[in-house]
């Protein structure tokens, strides 16, 4: 079973193995609207924890989503190109943004677990 964490931007990461799964949380895709457009990183690029690696622009603004952890991109979701509005209707599934090969699986130990993230977000809400 995959080994899920957020940050406090609302990016998660899903982690099987040496590769983690990148993209927003629930709050987030509902806090943006409707997602319009998404800017994708090239494959083999390098991302150092926090920096931005994809971009999503919805009906109210743009942002940027940050690595939760360093790593190298190995795979991309090409189909959100043609059909970014499966960020809100999946967030969690199909919607996912990018992969990562970790480059440092402690760099995990800084991110929320499901239910510190749920505190959070209850937090600023």
């Amino acid at each position: 079973m995959a080994n899920i964490r957020y940050t406090k931007d609302h990016e998660y990461i899903s982690v099987e193995g040496d590769t983690g799964t990148i993209g927003i949380s629930d709050y987030a895709q509902q806090q943006l609207g409707d997602v319009v457009f998404v800017e994708l990183p090239e494959l083999g690029r390098k991302v150092a924890k926090g920096d931005g690696a994809a971009v999503v622009e919805s009906v109210k603004a743009a942002s940027d989503i940050y690595a939760p952890v360093a790593g190298e991109v190995v795979a991309v979701n090409g189909a959100l190109e043609a059909a970014p509005g499966t960020v809100n209707e999946d967030p969690a599934g199909k919607g996912w943004f990018l992969k990562l090969r970790i480059a440092d699986p402690k760099q995990l130990d800084d991110l929320m677990d499901e239910a510190a993230y749920q505190a959070f977000v209850a937090s600023i809400s």
